[in-house]
């Protein structure tokens, strides 16, 4: 079974890069200073922001599918960020270094099912819930804030 990660789209963001607070603002936003590696998860890049450098702090709706299940948290990316993570069949450290909440969800984008995961353990808790025939694509989320990580649907390959 493969399997694609993918990061967010800068250029959804782009608009917020190097603008000053008031503007920020208006859109729910404020800029943070990373002060530890893996403070700051970068939903662009699917890494960590590095240490020095600023992540931009926003309200984002990770599931705008109409279903029950429709939601919004906030999340971090790194400002000036263009360049999309992606991973081909394989898991980024950004994840397996955090518990993750892994959620199964159908056509209808309603969960089907949901697992807890950690480490060396996320990869085969992954081809599980992509196992599932029902199951189109699965978001991990932080088990510790709720807030969204990244999408990872079944791919070709």
């Amino acid at each position: 079974m493969h399997y694609i990660i993918s990061g967010l789209n800068s250029s959804d963001f782009a608009h917020l890069y190097g603008k000053d607070d008031e503007y920020l603002t208006q859109y729910n936003a404020r800029r943070v200073l990373a002060s530890q590696a893996s403070a700051l998860p970068d939903r662009i890049g699917l890494k960590d922001v590095p240490p020095g450098t600023y992540a931009i702090l926003l309200n984002h709706t990770y599931q705008p599918a109409q279903s029950p299940y429709q939601g919004k948290h906030a999340i971090f990316i790194h400002e000036g960020c263009m360049q999309s993570g992606i991973f081909y069949s394989e898991i980024p450290e950004y994840l397996t270094k955090r518990q993750l909440s892994l959620r199964a969800f159908n056509l209808e984008h309603c969960i089907i099912a949901a697992e807890l995961a950690t480490g060396d353990e996320v990869e085969q808790t992954v081809l599980d819930l992509l196992q599932r025939p029902e199951t189109v694509y699965i978001h991990a989320h932080s088990a510790r804030f709720g807030c969204y990580l990244a999408a990872i649907h079944k791919h070709q390959g």
